[in-house]
């Protein structure tokens, strides 16, 4: 099956997709011994020899297993595969024996929290692309009692530094001290240091934070710096699409309902004692008869009884 080279070489393990793109620009990757320098080409794995920096690829394909790590990232490592400053990064918290894997987006070197690391391409687009609503829930220790006005601008969305602006995040208030305020943040982007940006714009800095659920995924049993391998079950539960909640239809149902019972109510107090309404059979763009006396003064009331006339059997059943 004809796949684009930049997957085909993250499937092998070799690269994330984005690093192959930039293999594949630098003309490092060969298929069938002519090389590639633009993106967008496909090739088949079982039929096409593929070479990145003169290895060949195919056989890492054909043994390489799909591998799903959820781990508790601890503060101070940094979510990537490399550093030129050789800080201490969250793959070295992986046996070797797993194979060379990715994160799946990234948490900053002073948050913790969950993470996930694979070398399954399929996931980690999925998770990572916005119109997949994959919800990520962190948790914020700020600096300060932030007013309540000033969480409510969050919720809306705010423009940040770079001039765009967030899109509309839920924000919950948990706890505060005289000094600090917990609050859990659910996003549905993955900005770089979003949550620190936000507050940082409202004047109330972040102290600690800490990612606690990545779309169903929450494990708080889970120890910081200890790592467990995803169930197959997760892995399709955490890529099945979540369906956007329509929530102007549920206002207007909502709307339309309380109309309905206020209509009910008053209805039901302009009968008098003892009596019941006429039938609200009207013609289109008339409105219903509430008293019997009301509809017999319309000129409807002939028409029935003309049409009355014309079926003494219907007729006879009303007179008694």
């Amino acid at each position: 099956m004809e796949e684009r080279l930049q997957k085909i070489i993250a499937m092998a393990g070799l690269a994330s997709r984005r690093h192959a793109e930039q293999m594949i620009l630098a003309g490092e990757v060969t298929v069938n011994g002519k090389i590639v320098d633009m993106l967008g080409v496909r090739a088949d794995p079982e039929s096409d020899h593929i070479k990145v920096r003169g290895r060949l690829i195919n056989p890492l394909l054909q043994t390489r297993e799909k591998v799903h790590i959820l781990l508790n990232k601890p503060k101070g490592y940094l979510s990537s595969v490399a550093d030129p400053d050789r800080r201490p990064l969250v793959t070295d918290l992986m046996p070797e024996a797993l194979g060379r894997l990715y994160p799946v987006g990234r948490l900053d070197f002073n948050t913790e929290g969950l993470l996930i690391l694979t070398n399954d391409g399929d996931l980690t687009n999925f998770v990572t692309a916005a119109r997949n609503n994959v919800e990520k829930v962190y948790e914020a220790k700020v600096k300060g009692l932030p007013p309540e006005p000033a969480i409510e601008r969050l919720r809306r969305g705010i423009i940040l530094e770079d001039g765009v602006r967030t899109k509309p995040a839920e924000i919950e208030h948990l706890e505060s001290t005289d000094s600090n305020a917990w609050f859990r943040i659910t996003l549905h982007e993955g900005r770089n240091q979003q949550i620190r940006m936000m507050f940082e714009a409202i004047g109330h800095s972040v102290v600690k934070l800490r990612r606690v659920q990545i779309g169903f995924l929450r494990d708080d049993k889970l120890p910081v710096g200890k790592w467990r391998m995803l169930s197959p079950l997760e892995v399709k539960m955490l890529m099945t699409k979540k369906p956007r909640e329509r929530k102007n239809a549920s206002k207007l149902s909502a709307t339309s309902a309380v109309k309905n019972s206020s209509a009910t109510a008053a209805r039901s107090r302009s009968e008098p004692a003892g009596r019941s309404a006429a039938p609200s059979a009207r013609a289109p763009g008339r409105r219903a008869w509430s008293t019997p006396s009301e509809w017999r003064r319309s000129g409807w009331a002939r028409v029935a009884a003309s049409s009355w006339r014309r079926s003494p059997r219907v007729w006879q059943r009303c007179r008694s």
